[in-house]
């Protein structure tokens, strides 16, 4: 049975009888292809004398909805920054979190088996077990890998059938459960957008091209049992392979032989199922919902002086290391909210980062601060426009922010606190809380490391402000009022009293630079004057700040935030810089072995001669 077949046998049984003009309007099919559709049923024992046969009844029990999954786990990036306070899940639209709303539609619909995915800020959640008698699951891996997870967690620990998959994101107008389905499908919008998948004239899903455009995707999805046995299948696959880490569960649904989902579509009108990803729609939906309350968007209002419905235009910026961002307007400007990250409180002081803006303010060296709070590290600055990150490849863009630095560098400023690379390194170290290093020659490369101490401590130096994390992308080239390329440096939490050249290592540590593009970059700074001691300092300070960030990134891993090839390459440098800076300390001792041995030798040869 096709699609047009099957809705319009469930409207016959849903309204009790053949009334072609009811069946029409409520099944949305012609009245012309409801009648032939009517005869060719009839034909097929489904329905007799105007009433459905135990044949539809069967039909009707073999996929009744039994249970009911709820993808709440995902931290939620776009709808900073209510994610910081609340899961999605917990958004209030009109006086009713978005998830309850789920549940008590499912529970019209008789379904009670229900399955809720939490992780970010699972605890919140835990109220719903003996609210409502759901199953809580955890997705530790929430912000490593996409919901295909969170739905592969659920069916490797329950055995179930006919269920729906539902965002916990979404709020529907109506209720989209039904006692009875009839059929696998999935939830569009008909609302044209750029998605990857419209609705054909036979209620398929078909792929759509780039230069297409396609239905909005909603997300809410009912599959009977063969349908989801095969995605079953295809999950538990795809969750155990690296490669599908970043795939929607719906990636699992298409059909790539035949460029189609395999279930049909249920298209909705677009105000029915409105999707929340967004602080400014849920603003939209809801402008009085107390989930607009939050610490961030206060602070911006008492910072300007304006009510909240003039902060507007929010928009996520992406995620950093160490913090979350987001874009917004204010009195006409546009300025940059940050907001500290996952565990940050033990990594940065915040009182001393205030202290570093108060020392760099008007110096022409970094954005503008309109605001930060010395005891929870918020941040507002102003936002440059036409502004892009230092590309770490382009030599241009290197001697712009390499000139910058050196001008930085110069002015020899100072501050009350200390950036102790070596001290951080062991206090990251004790922020693992006794558990050993995932690296397990971690001992003897921190053992090298530490020997490189002695070579630093001889070399020439000088004591003065250091950025630290003068990265690439915390480098943004704008514009000035001449059409200029300008250089400005941001982000100084964890600056501090340093070699200032250490902030050449960090460069091209987080670059991931090669031995050659790291002596570019020396050389570009130093203008072509590199002398060999300092450029052996810098390797020791690669290795050393290697094993720093890589403490940092398994400090970080255990708060769940990974890394991925990041953090493997800061311990490389650890263990390979050592050795080329080994090296290059043995081929100095050789040569002022032989440069010895050398004068010895014309020593004696030159009393030799005297003797004769």
């Amino acid at each position: 049975m096709n699609k047009q077949q099957l809705d319009i046998l469930y409207s016959i049984w849903e309204y009790g009888g053949i009334n072609q003009r009811v069946i029409a309007k409520n099944s949305g099919y012609s009245l012309g292809n409801v009648n032939q559709t009517i005869r060719l049923l009839s034909e097929e024992g489904f329905i007799s004398e105007g009433s459905i046969t135990d044949k539809t009844r069967n039909l009707l029990e073999k996929n009744k909805p039994q249970s009911a999954v709820i993808l709440a786990a995902g931290y939620g990036m776009r709808m900073v920054p209510v994610n910081m306070e609340v899961p999605k899940a917990l958004i209030e639209v009109n006086g009713e979190t978005l998830i309850e709303r789920h549940i008590k539609h499912l529970h019209e619909a008789g379904i009670t088996r229900i399955y809720v995915v939490a992780g970010h800020l699972k605890e919140q959640l835990e109220f719903l077990i003996d609210r409502y008698n759901v199953r809580l699951v955890v997705n530790s891996k929430y912000n490593i890998k996409n919901n295909l997870h969170s739905l592969y967690k659920v069916f490797k620990k329950y055995d179930m059938n006919n269920v729906y998959i539902v965002p916990c994101d979404i709020w529907c107008r109506q209720n989209p459960f039904r006692k009875h389905e009839m059929y696998s499908w999935y939830m569009v919008s008909e609302e044209e957008y750029g998605s990857d998948v419209k609705v054909n004239r036979k209620q398929e899903l078909i792929s759509a091209s780039h230069e297409e455009i396609g239905n909005r995707m909603v997300g809410i999805s009912y599959l009977c049992s063969d349908e989801l046995e095969n995605l079953k299948r295809k999950i538990d696959y795809e969750a155990q392979h690296e490669e599908y880490d970043d795939c929607f569960w719906e990636d699992a649904l298409y059909d790539e032989q035949h460029k189609k989902m395999c279930v049909y579509a249920r298209t909705v009108d677009k105000d029915d199922a409105v999707e929340i990803n967004t602080y400014e729609q849920l603003r939209e939906l809801d402008n009085e919902s107390k989930t607009l309350k939050s610490d961030a968007i206060e602070i911006i209002a008492d910072v300007f002086n304006v009510a909240d419905n003039e902060i507007s235009n929010i928009t996520v910026l992406k995620k950093g290391m160490t913090n979350r961002s987001f874009l917004f307007s204010c009195m006409g400007q546009r300025y940059i909210m940050r907001i500290p990250g996952e565990g940050t409180s033990e990594l940065i002081n915040r009182r001393q980062e205030a202290a570093v803006y108060q020392t760099i303010k008007d110096k022409g060296i970094s954005d503008e601060i309109v605001y930060i709070n010395p005891d929870n590290g918020y941040k507002i600055t102003r936002f440059i426009d036409d502004a892009r990150v230092c590309d770490a490849d382009n030599v241009s863009d290197l001697k712009l922010c390499m000139d910058k630095l050196r001008l930085f560098h110069s002015m020899g400023l100072k501050v009350d606190h200390e950036f102790d690379i070596f001290g951080q390194m062991e206090y990251y170290e004790t922020l693992w809380n006794g558990r050993p290093s995932l690296y397990r020659d971690y001992e003897q490369t921190k053992s090298n490391v530490l020997k490189l101490k002695n070579i630093i401590d001889r070399l020439p130096k000088k004591h003065s402000l250091t950025h630290i994390d003068a990265n690439a992308d915390n480098f943004i080239i704008s514009r000035d009022e001449q059409g200029k390329d300008v250089a400005s440096l941001i982000d100084w939490e964890y600056a501090g009293m340093q070699d200032p050249h250490v902030d050449l290592a960090m460069f091209c540590i987080y670059s991931m630079y090669d031995r050659e593009q790291t002596d570019r970059l020396i050389d570009i700074y130093f203008e072509g004057n590199t002398q060999e001691d300092v450029r052996t300092k810098i390797y020791c300070y690669i290795a050393v700040c290697g094993l720093l960030w890589s403490n940092w990134c398994e400090y970080k891993s255990i708060q769940g935030v990974e890394f991925g090839e990041y953090s493997l390459a800061q311990y490389r440098y650890a263990k390979e810089y050592y050795r080329i800076v080994e090296e290059r300390e043995n081929d100095q001792f050789w040569y002022l072995w032989q440069l010895l041995l050398f004068c010895v030798h014309h020593l004696l040869l030159y009393q030799n001669s005297l003797r004769r």
